[in-house]
């Protein structure tokens, strides 16, 4: 396998988990967003959607990372990243989704290119609108995990899940956007307990930054 990512991007940070957690090794290749590698002829050929991450494996390249980290589920199913029982699935599922469809999308690279350059946004208006979606979706995340009265020290369960993928390279961004997470405790402590762990620890931006 070989993994196309950039260390400080959302999206390759929690494939760089569900790969670690599943155990599997991968060749990095580091595509610097900073200097807009991604735009490239060369990575084009690779995926041409230019963002990352992309996987190769087997003659094929796999991009969007919702999609590739269901396909490690399906070809690598243990260790899981879904728990038995379809209402405990959607459970975990919702939870992701809360950081990958309602969280990450507003705040990754492009919109924040777009709210720098063609809005003039300077870097205090550009967290200011970080942290306003950060804070709501962190907030009903927060509430989530209070009202699971089962869970252990991870977003779901006693082990970790889809959920935590997700979470922890949301977490990292707030604190890049200098968002102050001690309004909430319980997303606070899974990332702690998650840090614990060598697939967290290893897939973090600062064991990657270029």
């Amino acid at each position: 396998m070989k993994l196309h990512h950039f260390f400080r991007s959302g999206t390759s940070h929690r494939l760089r988990i569900a790969l670690n957690l599943k155990g599997l090794t991968v060749e990095h290749i580091p595509v610097d967003l900073r200097r807009e590698e991604h735009l490239g002829e060369a990575y084009r050929a690779v995926n041409p959607q230019m963002l990352v991450p992309a996987l190769e494996h087997g003659g094929q390249t796999f991009i969007q990372s919702p999609a590739i980290i269901e396909w490690l589920e399906e070809r690598h199913p243990d260790p899981p990243l879904l728990p038995a029982g379809a209402d405990a699935r959607a459970q975990v599922r919702a939870l992701a989704a809360l950081v990958g469809c309602d969280i990450h999308p507003v705040n990754n690279r492009r919109i924040l290119e777009y709210l720098r350059h063609q809005l003039g946004c300077d870097e205090a208006a550009v967290n200011a609108w970080c942290a306003t979606w950060i804070s709501a979706g962190f907030d009903a995340y927060e509430a989530l995990l209070a009202r699971d009265g089962a869970r252990g020290a991870f977003s779901f369960g006693h082990a970790p899940t889809l959920a935590d993928v997700y979470l922890v390279p949301q977490v990292e961004s707030a604190r890049r956007f200098q968002v102050d997470l001690a309004r909430w405790p319980l997303i606070s402590a899974v990332d702690a307990a998650c840090a614990q762990l060598p697939a967290f620890r290893e897939a973090a931006p600062a064991a990657h930054a270029q």
